[in-house]
């Protein structure tokens, strides 16, 4: 059964639009977006060989090996075709920001990051990039961000840089506890002043 982060993320990708799902999780999004009918213009790469050939059994439960792409490359390396929508998800953002380190990646980009979402979001906004939509969805005792960007400047507060714009009530009252938390433990003033912040955007949330 395909995870809430997994559907989450299908629910962003536009109808008929040509994907590519970089770092597949065993195909699992891209078989998910084709039997429902959501696109079926899928490529689906890793670097992993392994990984690959799990993919590849999957595809084949569904009859869908012929259907959708399955290509071994680091990031965009081996990739030749243009595609409108790039995912890249389950890993670091320093592996993310490499991935991307590329002229031509597409106009709309969905990002699911393990960890700094703040330098995730610096980047991709020095980059050119436009949050449509931010999710924080919750999953196996984990908060998962998931951001959708589109080809489009903005400028982003320090409160946006920050904590995003999900407008999740629950997920910035979860981080207000983590930092008061680390604060009574290490006394650095700089948790208190992400509590102040977080304050600020909870405020604003309607209830």
């Amino acid at each position: 059964m395909i995870s809430i982060r997994l559907k989450t993320i299908a629910s962003l990708i536009d109808y008929n639009s040509s994907v590519i799902d970089i770092g597949t999780d065993h195909a699992y999004l891209p078989i998910y977006l084709y039997l429902h009918n959501i696109t079926k213009n899928i490529t689906a790469t890793d670097v992993s060989s392994n990984v690959l050939k799990i993919s590849l059994k999957n595809l084949q439960k569904f009859n869908l090996e012929n259907k959708i792409k399955l290509i071994k490359s680091d990031g965009f390396k081996n990739i030749i075709q243009r595609y409108d929508i790039a995912v890249v998800a389950g890993m670091g953002t320093y592996n993310i920001i490499k991935i991307l380190n590329k002229s031509d990646i597409p106009n709309t980009l969905i990002l699911q990051s393990n960890n700094n979402h703040y330098l995730l979001r610096l980047h991709l906004n020095s980059l050119g990039y436009k949050i449509e939509k931010e999710i924080a969805i919750y999953e196996d005792n984990h908060y998962y961000i998931i951001i959708k960007y589109v080809k489009e400047s903005e400028v982003l507060t320090t409160e946006e840089l920050l904590f995003g714009k999900s407008n999740n009530l629950k997920y910035y009252l979860y981080l207000k506890n983590k930092y008061q938390i680390l604060y009574e433990r290490a006394k650095d003033q700089k948790f208190l002043d992400y509590i102040s912040i977080l304050n600020k955007i909870i405020e604003k949330i309607p209830e």
